[in-house]
């Protein structure tokens, strides 16, 4: 087993990965990574078959989450770690951000079959394997049907916020985002700060002093697509806020080809000493 890297943003089928909880953990095993950290969207179903497989092979597994918060600058992306899965508050949010998810869906399928996409919601749900439905899903369904040529053509012309098939969800503030994930006794970290289309610290380093400020705990500083020049201003930004340093490669499995668990495209590396301080700052919010 490798001593020394790990990867704290990581997604199953209990989401929109590929991989079960238990294929995750094991394949993991494969790549000898010493930690990973399963952060599926909205929901912490897949924990407990995660961390049982953990235990079986000897891999830490982190249970995560990880909350898309509302706010105007783009997709704000919050992930938790060291959650308790079984407060009541928590779980409850939870449902809440599912059943708006649910809501949402329905009126893909309907902007889609309006732009003459023949495609069903019974489809796109078999698509998710029995997990919570999400945008790779339609994504997946639009490939099979030949309406597109890859995910990410999908998303480009069908998909991603402000193209015909969008649909708005309801989402907490961030604020109440990090407060859900304290609540829970877990730590709170901003996932990839690019997707809130703030390139420099002339943009980005306000929303930063914003969000540590309400009590952020953490900053993505290495992740599977950073420029060098990316992840050199977060690393910077989180220590001038004081912010734990955190990474991943937002593992997906088929759903993101060319992001590979633990290594991204190859040059991620995520150290192991970075376990602890996420572990005792989730404890300082009452993690048993």
């Amino acid at each position: 087993m490798n001593d020394r890297w790990i990867d704290l943003h990581t997604h199953s089928t209990a989401s929109d990965g590929t991989l079960t909880p238990s294929e995750l953990v094991r394949y993991a095993a494969d790549k000898r990574l010493r930690a990973i950290a399963l952060t599926d969207h909205d929901g912490v179903d897949g924990l407990d078959e995660a961390i049982a497989e953990g235990g079986r092979l000897g891999i830490e597994v982190i249970p995560g989450v990880e909350l898309s918060a509302d706010h105007p600058a783009g997709a704000m992306h919050i992930l938790g770690f060291f959650v308790n899965r079984q407060r009541t508050n928590f779980l409850d949010r939870l449902r809440h951000l599912q059943q708006a998810r649910n809501e949402r869906n329905p009126r893909i399928v309907q902007k889609l079959r309006a732009l003459g996409l023949k495609i069903t919601y019974e489809e796109v749900r078999a698509a998710s394997g029995g997990g919570l439905v999400g945008r790779p899903h339609f994504a997946k369904v639009l490939v099979q049907k030949g309406y597109v040529s890859s995910m990410q053509e999908a998303f480009e012309r069908y998909l991603k916020k402000g193209a015909p098939g969008y649909v708005e969800k309801f989402r907490f503030g961030p604020q109440e985002t990090i407060g859900m994930i304290h609540e829970a006794g877990g730590a709170a970290v901003l996932a990839h700060p690019f997707t809130l289309f703030k390139e420099d610290s002339d943009d980005l380093e306000p929303l930063v002093k914003e969000l540590s400020t309400a009590g952020l705990d953490g900053l993505e500083v290495i992740y599977s697509t950073y420029s060098h020049e990316q992840s050199r201003l977060y690393r910077e930004l989180a220590e001038k806020y004081e912010l734990l340093p955190s990474g991943g490669s937002d593992f997906h499995g088929a759903h993101k080809p060319g992001i590979d668990l633990g290594f991204g495209q190859g040059q991620l590396r995520v150290p192991f000493e970075w376990v602890e301080p996420l572990r005792r700052k989730a404890r300082g919010y009452g993690v048993a």
